[in-house]
């Protein structure tokens, strides 16, 4: 018990901030049309029930002014009914695009605000693949696009419908059962209120053993959802990796990987067939007995002249609605446990991002903040792994405005994760790392990223497109050796698969050139060229950018003519060292 009212409160806790945001008027006035309209498709269904009785007598009577006066009542009840319905969908999907509008906005905001998609991903990334989340399990929480059943929208509405329903028939119900009593085998059973009872248990009886049956479906759509995008992401990075898998002559091998995550979809898919075909031959007897049971209890009151033909159809049509009502937990239990696993994929991306948030501010951490120096200073800067492991120490380091530093070091000593705690996407570990005010800090990875985008915007990002002119786009590619790329500045590729990582990292330096920081760190960015092609672009920026400090990471010894310092780390004893020298050449 204490689980359902942990779901139900996760359901609170993702649906109620919609009704709470900037678009909380416009989100209440759809829902509480959408109420209003299935509450009045409840109240036709209670006048088409009163006209079954009449109309039905009306037939039993040869009755024709009657009967015909009934069909055209119908077909006022049935159009208003066919208005209600359409409505109803057509504002019911307004209400799904606005509150997964807001709800993908708000996702996005917390996965992508201060690097926390990064943290994410060093914490183990518990909410795996959050592009599905994002995407897919966004529109099934709240319903979906049309035809989807499953969601929060149309599954509240079967419960408010069976509720309102319910209140409505147990009424009629009950008089119905005085007026038609039992009969059993020619004699009469007074049993007040019968009918209700009997909907009662025949609805309690179906959902207990709806509930044994298919309660195993909720953890198998979970795994269900989880194996299908595990198999989508890897196909993803067999594109984006092809050339290396090609000269690696990997097909094979990714191939036996793909089937073996694939077979993990069809091993879970069985299951799931297994367990639905068990709950379907539950479910699909179940509706096919509700039809026939109400006459089943009412035909011997009607056989033994105790009611007529109309009575018989209202008390059927009634007891119907009441025991529809009652089962409406076995009637949407696939959807149900289908959503439940999507509440549970949401929850666990909430606590992820929470988790990611938490790691950047709980004590102790790396703390990156303006000064008003002029310099760029570590103090007592220990960082570690995620996992708490030590990883390296730097103290009391300076790096002036205009400076020139190469740090170096053997590899996995943590250079390049000195530059994330610069950047101020590590928080892990302790000390203080202080950005002068104002400062425009740039980080050059090693494999710079560029957004499938035309060129001119994928070399200017982050900046918004149309920030620099097309002509300075031009000019800043064509310095850093890609005259052949000048001809193609509009177009939009994917520039990360197209171009080789020499001519990324080339690219990586034209972006530098335009963005013009104080501070610009390159973590191996110049690695893939040749010696003459790397210098080239260190004299470029020494030129171009003469007030930039410059702080590289590198291996290659021709990287000192263009630096004036050289910071090095060591490793030893298990700890690491830092040893500082002044280089006599520069650039």
């Amino acid at each position: 018990m204490q689980r359902y009212f942990a779901t139900l409160a996760t359901i609170w806790r993702l649906a109620i901030p919609y009704f709470r945001s900037e678009d909380r008027w416009a989100g209440r006035l759809l829902l509480a049309a959408v109420v209003a309209i299935e509450l009045s498709i409840v109240g036709i269904t209670v006048l088409l029930n009163t006209w079954n009785n009449v109309f039905y007598n009306a037939l039993q009577d040869r009755n024709w002014n009657a009967f015909v006066y009934q069909l055209g009542y119908f077909c006022v009840l049935a159009g208003i009914y066919i208005v209600l319905a359409v409505y109803q969908l057509y504002l019911n999907q307004w209400l799904q695009i606005r509150w997964r509008r807001w709800m993908t906005q708000r996702y996005l905001d917390h996965w992508l605000s201060g690097a926390n998609h990064y943290r994410m991903q060093l914490l183990g990334d518990a909410a795996d693949n959050p592009d599905q989340r994002i995407s897919e399990d966004v529109t099934q929480f709240i319903g979906g696009g049309p035809g989807n059943g499953a969601g929060i929208l149309s599954i509240g509405l079967s419960l408010l419908n069976s509720v309102v329903t319910l209140l409505s028939f147990i009424v009629i119900l009950w008089r119905l059962s005085a007026e038609a009593p039992l009969h059993v085998f020619g004699i009469v059973v007074d049993i007040p209120g019968y009918l209700l009872w009997a909907a009662l248990i025949y609805a309690v009886v179906g959902t207990v053993l709806t509930h044994l049956i298919g309660r195993a479906l909720i953890a198998l759509n979970f795994q269900q959802q989880r194996y299908e995008a595990d198999f989508r992401f890897s196909l993803v990075r067999v594109r984006e990796n092809s050339e290396q898998i090609a000269l690696l002559e990997g097909e094979r091998a990714e191939r036996d990987r793909l089937l073996v995550r694939f077979g993990k979809i069809v091993g879970n898919w069985m299951a799931l067939m297994t367990r639905q075909k068990k709950l379907t031959f539950l479910t699909a007897g179940y509706s096919q007995v509700s039809v026939v049971f109400p006459f089943i209890m009412v035909s011997p009151a009607y056989f033994a002249g105790a009611m007529q033909l109309g009575g018989l159809m209202q008390t059927a049509n009634a007891f119907g609605q009441v025991q529809s009502a009652l089962s409406v937990f076995i009637n949407i239990y696939r959807s149900l446990a289908e959503w439940r696993a999507v509440i549970e994929r949401l929850s666990g991306f909430d606590q992820a991002i929470a988790s990611a948030r938490a790691a950047a501010v709980t004590l102790p951490v790396v703390e990156v903040a303006p000064g008003d120096d002029t310099a760029v200073t570590l103090k007592d800067l220990a960082l570690r792994l995620p996992n708490g492991a030590p990883l390296l120490t730097a103290s009391n380091v300076t790096i002036l405005a205009g400076d020139k530093v190469l740090v170096t070091g053997p590899s996995g000593i943590g250079k390049s994760t000195l530059f994330r705690a610069l950047a101020g996407i590590w928080p892990f570990g302790s000390g203080t790392v202080t950005v002068p005010k104002g400062a425009k800090v740039m980080m050059l990875p090693q494999r710079p990223y560029f957004p499938i985008a035309p060129l001119a915007d994928a070399v200017a990002y982050p900046a918004e497109p149309g920030t620099f002119d097309a002509a300075k786009v031009s000019e800043a590619v064509a310095a850093v050796g890609l005259p052949a790329l000048v001809s193609r500045i509009e177009d939009e590729a994917h520039w990360n698969r197209m171009l080789s990582l020499g001519e990324q990292q080339r690219l990586g330096v034209a972006r530098a050139l335009l963005m013009a920081p104080d501070y610009l760190f390159l973590d191996e960015a110049t690695a893939s060229l040749d010696e003459p092609a790397e210098a080239a672009l260190y004299k470029l920026l020494a030129e171009r950018l003469p007030h930039t400090a410059i702080i590289s990471i590198g291996h290659r010894a021709t990287l000192a003519a263009f630096h004036r310092r050289k910071i090095s780390f060591n490793r030893e004893s298990g700890q690491t060292r830092l040893a500082e020298e002044r280089l006599t050449q520069s650039p």
